[in-house]
């Protein structure tokens, strides 16, 4: 199981490069902090799709990238709404 929940979180990480990468404009882009805040926030949201959900298969599996991919978006777009900037 831990394997599994390793392999989740690493997936959402995977998410949260994807989307940096495709965000980025140049280089230096990729050393700042909101680019390692956005693979982290990558990292639990794979973490947290895990625990969601019961059945750890292949689409389940792409589904994770995409929320680690998606994920950061949400969760700021939340934190705006509460009158908090990340």
């Amino acid at each position: 199981m831990v394997e599994q929940v390793i392999w989740f979180i690493f997936l959402g990480l995977v998410g949260g490069v994807a989307y940096v990468i495709m965000h980025s404009d140049d280089w230096d882009d990729l050393t700042r902090f909101g680019a390692f805040k956005r693979v982290v926030i990558g990292g639990i949201v794979g973490g947290i799709y895990f625990v969601l959900y019961s059945e750890h298969n292949f689409p389940n599996a792409i589904q994770t990238i995409v929320s680690g991919y998606m994920g950061t978006d949400f969760i700021e777009r939340l934190v705006k709404k509460g009158g908090k900037e990340l």
